[in-house]
């Protein structure tokens, strides 16, 4: 089977199986989407909306937390791991907005790049969710659904793999199917135990053809 007739395949089965995925992420406001993206490295979206919750409940605006205490901010979100960075990026994330961007979260992706703690992922996620740019951000999902089809190599980079989804795919779809690559990662492809029964895509799938 081609690229393309996978490709094909697997967009058929995306839009039957989940048809309405979208960003599980709770925000409010533009720089509480950005902060929250920036929260979830290595940690889940459910642990996520519960800290934001709490923390922007606390600190209502910019203003104040960019002047929040890091020891305060650091507790709120120390279930999530990697607090420690996490919460200055928080502080610094706020500064920077409040103080170059005039309390916007930019569009443009090198200033994106800019703040504390945004990556090229980070940046991909707020460019699909706040400004409806066509981008395909790789998360660990997306990277394991994508080998696990076929569709990239096992030795691919998350770079490697996002120029060759990019390129399978038609722009228009990248939005979409980022969400549902996401959410067939989290609840059917999992990382253990795959629910691989009546899985429409086994006879592509690596981990279904061992199982």
């Amino acid at each position: 089977m081609t690229l393309n007739e996978k490709a094909k395949l697997i967009k058929e089965y995306f839009d039957e199986l989940l048809p309405n995925a979208k960003c599980e992420l709770n925000y409010t406001t533009d720089y509480s989407f950005l902060i929250a993206v920036m929260l979830s490295a290595q940690t889940t979206d459910k642990k996520v909306n519960k800290v934001t919750e709490i923390l922007f409940n606390k600190y209502k605006n910019l203003e104040s937390l960019k002047n929040a205490k890091y020891e305060d901010v650091y507790e709120i979100i120390k279930p999530l791991g990697l607090a420690k960075n996490k919460a200055k990026n928080v502080i610094e994330i706020a500064k920077e907005l409040d103080e170059k961007f005039n309390g916007k979260v930019p569009i443009n992706k090198v200033e994106l790049m800019s703040l504390p703690g945004v990556g090229n992922k980070t940046a991909n996620v707020v460019h699909i969710e706040l400004f409806k740019i066509p981008e395909f951000p790789v998360d660990t999902h997306v990277e394991r659904v994508s080998k696990r089809l076929g569709l990239c190599n096992e030795n691919d980079s998350v770079t490697k793999v996002e120029e060759t989804l990019k390129k399978i795919f038609l722009e228009k779809d990248y939005i979409k199917l980022h969400h549902q690559f996401i959410h067939f990662g989290r609840y059917f492809c999992k990382a253990k135990n795959p629910i691989c029964e009546n899985c429409k895509l086994a006879s592509i799938c690596k981990k279904a053809s061992k199982s």
